[in-house]
């Protein structure tokens, strides 16, 4: 196997037994439907020889480059456009973007969760239409706080480094206990976000949303876990190059890092917005 041109990934444990062997489980960012975690029919058991490379690192450390390059150029369009659009008063046709950007990017994750196949092309154009998404949204945010979205990229960018060094370094092991409390967490956050989206629709407030205190630490509680998801992310890419998969594989990995990140900025943004409003 060959190592990895990119310092930043050079050295990522290789030693762990991590969440690969782990049963079926559940995660807010992660594909399901395979056994195991992120992991096609079969992985883990002997593989045949195969005709196709084996999947690096470099190949990870592209295809995600890739697709958040992807993104960042559609963001950037689509938060100027925003821009321009909410100095005009003009707020459905933002609206209208953000709604067809995420159902577009939700649409295509399914098809790739359940599908169970790696997909450059729908991987990039997942990326694309979440880039839109997120780019109306921080559009419309920089326009009512101008200055946020720098700190929200600033944010997402120090969160991934800093798990990337965690991971890399060790300091936190990705055990099966681990991956359990990450998977239940995330679970538990899926849920309550849910209940509160329906109860808002009825015009009840829970206090999660509405840039209260309690608003503000459940924010904090759930960027942690999200952060925590990268350590699931690497680990699950990390597995992925140790057991000789595919080279096209890469592009799943890819795709579960951008899940991740498209959660994170969010939360992140969303946690901006409470602060400043206060």
């Amino acid at each position: 196997m060959r190592s990895t041109s990119n310092p930043a990934f050079r050295n990522l444990p290789t030693g762990s037994a991590g969440y690969g062997s782990y049963g079926p489980n559940v995660g807010f960012n992660q594909p399901q439907g395979m056994p195991g975690y992120g992991m096609p029919s079969g992985y883990g058991a002997p593989q045949a020889p195969s005709a196709e490379r084996p999947m690096t690192v470099d190949d990870v450390v592209i295809k995600t480059g890739l697709s958040l390059g992807t993104a960042l150029v559609t963001g950037v369009l689509a938060a100027i456009w925003a821009q321009t659009q909410a100095e005009a008063n003009a707020l459905g046709p933002i609206v209208g973007l953000m709604v067809g950007g995420m159902l577009v990017g939700l649409v295509l994750s399914l098809i790739m969760i359940f599908r169970q196949k790696p997909s450059g092309p729908m991987t990039l154009i997942y990326s694309a239409a979440e880039g839109v998404f997120l780019g109306a949204i921080t559009g419309l945010f920089e326009f009512i706080y101008p200055g946020i979205a720098l700190q929200a990229i600033v944010g997402t960018a120090g969160v991934f480094v800093a798990m990337l060094v965690v991971y890399k370094t060790g300091a936190v092991k990705v055990t099966p206990k681990l991956t359990k409390w990450i998977i239940g967490a995330t679970a538990g956050a899926a849920i309550l976000m849910l209940f509160n989206l329906a109860l808002s629709l009825f015009g009840v407030n829970t206090g999660l949303r509405d840039g209260s205190t309690l608003a503000i630490i459940f924010s904090l509680v759930v960027i942690g876990i999200a952060a925590f998801n990268f350590l699931l992310d690497f680990d699950m890419a990390d597995q992925m190059i140790r057991q000789g998969m595919p080279a096209k594989w890469a592009w799943f990995a890819a795709f579960g890092l951008m899940t991740t990140l498209v959660w994170l900025y969010l939360e992140i943004l969303r946690l901006l917005s409470y602060l400043q409003n206060d």
